[in-house]
């Protein structure tokens, strides 16, 4: 549900005009001096932005400091944006967004992996500023329960310590609001799927107001058999005792039945109907299955000190399990006419904590004003994992009939017990001198790692099997000091060229199957150089940014619960981005990006990084009509790229075209969202296990009861 606040606008123009008037009337030699109003970007994450333009994101500073004023790029998706294009995942929230690739394996109930700067993000999103913890990527949150999304891109270890250079997706949950309101609804697509969903916020007393968002979905996709039954219920409840205090308690249990998708043989890909064959499934209904929970609680506090410090905290114990049994395609035999599948078994069961604690003041030595920040957080992260892969037997390719047996034989069994802790304190001042705007920040980080893993395996389609085993004793103990600068002047008319540089330092959990030995940290570093506008006539924010992003030891999953690290990963690129409100009834959200990347040493020298494609544009344009009617169209154009780290994969450009329409009428909204328009057939992924097709053209409605 979005609240539009143009209307406030409005009133705010008229009062302004109405209190100004007299003293218009008055002489001149009798001026009234009217005291200047000040707008400034909050570190409160209950305020919730209006429109497309989010000026506030804490994931870059964990400050006040605007979007336009951060020496770094950061894309905020608000959640009007998210309302307007009918995104329901994270990968279709960010497929607008500078730099990223929101789906770049297609639907895929289980995971969101978006890519960032030309690598993998999965690894590298948090809720409320606090990272989610999860050995294989984090699984998909639900969108309906958050208020924006942030993305910074780069390295930006110096605050939140272990993380992906790639940079960080910060998903912020709906808070409590300090007005009432209430939405129920109902959704359904041609896809079959269908939703009902319910917001409502209250006002308890002046001091505490609560706020409960659910939903049930029964989510459907192109292929008939690759479902997710859904729930979702998320609370949060805002208590202010005095003007100097705020605690926000927000929690959330997702109950869900994500399907894996088993893919299409690239082989079959390249003679077989796109459209038949983006409809097919190569699993096994009857066999394939998943049962996944999860539960977060967090607790927010913002006490002011009176000393003039601010003692923040941030506190989240997630649990997570999880198991699922699903296929995989793993080619076509020779004669063309059957697939090869694997069949698998998962079983997770992983516990998080996450505890951030700093203090925050402003302090003036002379002409400079100092915003200081110093901090600890402390994390540890349990996990349980069983991982099985089994021959499975093949199916036909044409007329695929299902009911064959996946447990022919074990193949490969992965067992692992291991917990992660660390402990990091940071420091961060920026600078504000005249025009000049700075920032310096430096983290220290200690982590540890413990624990077991028991390996059983026998050669890939060995005729006489003789399995072995491989157990292995985790105790790994590091530790990195990382930091960040950067330096810009803001000029008169609001834009900002900066300057700035990062690094970032991320442990990794577990052992590198190709050698047996632990996986070291993956280090990142990049240089980038930009230019922010934020103009004084109307709301928007406009960017541009090139940037030299360098990644050491990065970890590469290759399948079957395997992993191998790999030496040095470079990416460089341009980013264009413009979010604009454009008079009282246009919204602009438009992005370019040009991005290379290649790969350094080994085997894969010289190689490009996989769904990194060198272009990547998009513009979406939506309009109020002032009668109730609320309509806008985008096109995004994903270009050429590799589908696999080996580069055998080539994947074509494509250029999608999506359109929405709302109309409001009293207390009831209705609105439509077609996605891809001309029912384009593209692959959005391939790999050794397999490739995915992106979603083919789809139609969406929700009707919702607002009061």
């Amino acid at each position: 549900m979005t609240h539009s606040f143009r209307p406030l606008r409005l009133a705010g123009a008229s009062l302004l005009a109405l209190s100004t008037a007299p003293a218009l009337a008055q002489d001149a030699q009798d001026p009234v001096l009217l005291e200047p109003i000040v707008l400034t970007a909050t570190s409160d994450a209950g305020v919730q932005a209006d429109g497309y333009v989010g000026s506030y994101a804490q994931v870059a500073t964990k400050s006040n400091t605007s979007v336009a004023e951060t020496q770094q790029s950061i894309s905020v998706v608000t959640s009007q944006q998210i309302e307007d294009q009918g995104a329901e995942t994270l990968g279709q929230a960010l497929n607008y967004t500078a730099g990223v690739v929101g789906q770049p394996f297609g639907s895929d109930p289980r995971f969101d992996s978006p890519t960032v700067r030309g690598f993998e993000a999965r690894g590298s999103q948090y809720v409320n500023g606090l990272r989610q913890l999860r050995d294989f990527g984090a699984p998909a949150f639900e969108v309906y329960g958050l208020q924006q999304v942030e993305v910074l891109k780069g390295p930006n270890s110096s605050l939140y310590g272990a993380g992906s250079p790639a940079g960080i997706i910060n998903q912020v949950q709906k808070r409590a609001q300090d007005s009432e309101f209430s939405e129920i609804g109902l959704g359904y697509d041609s896809n079959d799927s269908a939703q009902t969903f319910v917001d409502v916020n209250r006002v308890a007393s002046p001091n505490l107001s609560w706020r409960l968002t659910g939903i049930l979905r029964d989510s459907q996709t192109q292929i008939s058999e690759l479902t997710n039954q859904r729930g979702y219920l998320g609370a949060a409840l805002r208590y202010t005792p005095d003007d100097a205090t705020t605690v926000d308690v927000i929690a959330s249990y997702t109950k869900d039945a994500p399907i894996s998708p088993p893919g299409v043989p690239f082989a079959l890909t390249q003679t077989g109907d796109g459209k038949a064959l983006r409809d097919a499934y190569f699993g096994e209904p009857g066999f394939d299955d998943s049962d996944r929970d999860m539960a977060n609680l967090g607790v927010e506090i913002s006490h002011q000190l009176d000393n003039g410090w601010t003692l923040s905290q941030g506190f989240r114990v997630e649990r997570f399990d999880w198991t699922y049994t699903g296929h995989s395609v793993r080619g076509l035999s020779q004669d063309g006419l059957s697939v090869l599948r694997s069949a698998n078994f998962q079983d997770e069961s992983t516990t998080g904590l996450n505890l951030d604690t700093r203090l925050s003041n402003r302090l003036d030595t002379g002409t400079a004003t100092h915003d200081l920040l110093v901090g600890m957080d402390i994390r540890q992260y349990d996990a349980d994992t069983t991982s099985t892969f089994f021959y499975a037997p093949s199916i036909d390719a044409a007329n695929p009939v299902f009911g064959g047996q996946p447990f022919a034989r074990t193949y490969y069994e992965s067992v692992s017990s291991i917990k992660q802790t660390q402990i990091g304190v940071y420091a961060q001042d920026e600078i504000s001198m005249g025009n000049w705007r700075g920032s310096l920040a430096l983290r220290h980080d200690w982590t540890k790692q413990e624990g077991s893993k028991l390996v059983t395996s026998d050669p890939w389609q060995s005729a006489n099997p003789t399995f072995s085993q491989t157990a292995s004793t985790i105790d790994q103990s590091d530790s990195a000091t990382t930091g960040r600068a950067g330096l810009g002047y803001l000029m008169a008319n609001g834009a900002m060229p900066y300057v700035s540089y990062s690094t970032s330092f991320d442990p990794s959990i577990g052992i590198d199957d190709t050698t047996g030995r632990t996986l070291k940290p993956t280090e990142g570093k990049q240089w980038e150089v930009g230019v922010k506008y934020q103009p004084t006539s109307f709301d928007g924010l406009f960017s541009a940014a090139v940037y030299d992003l360098t990644q050491e030891n990065l970890v590469r999953n290759l399948g079957q619960g395997q992993r191998r690290q790999i030496g040095e990963v470079r990416s460089k690129g341009l980013e264009l981005e413009a979010t604009a409100a454009i008079g009282l009834n246009w919204d602009l959200r438009a992005s370019y990006a040009f991005n290379e990347t290649e790969q350094k040493g080994g085997t894969d020298d010289g190689l490009e990084m996989p769904n990194a494609p060198r272009h990547l544009t998009s513009i979406w344009l939506d309009r109020e009509f002032g009668n109730g009617l609320r309509a806008g169209g985008g096109i995004r154009h994903i270009g050429e790229r590799k589908g696999d780290a080996e580069n055998l994969f080539d994947l074509d450009s494509v250029t999608l075209v999506d359109l929405a329409a709302t109309y409001t009428r009293g207390n009831v909204e209705a609105s439509v969202n077609l996605n891809n328009l001309t029912d384009e057939v593209y692959l959005a992924n391939c790999g050794a296990f397999g490739c995915y097709y992106g979603e083919g053209r789809s139609v969406s409605a929700k009707v919702a009861y607002t009061w």
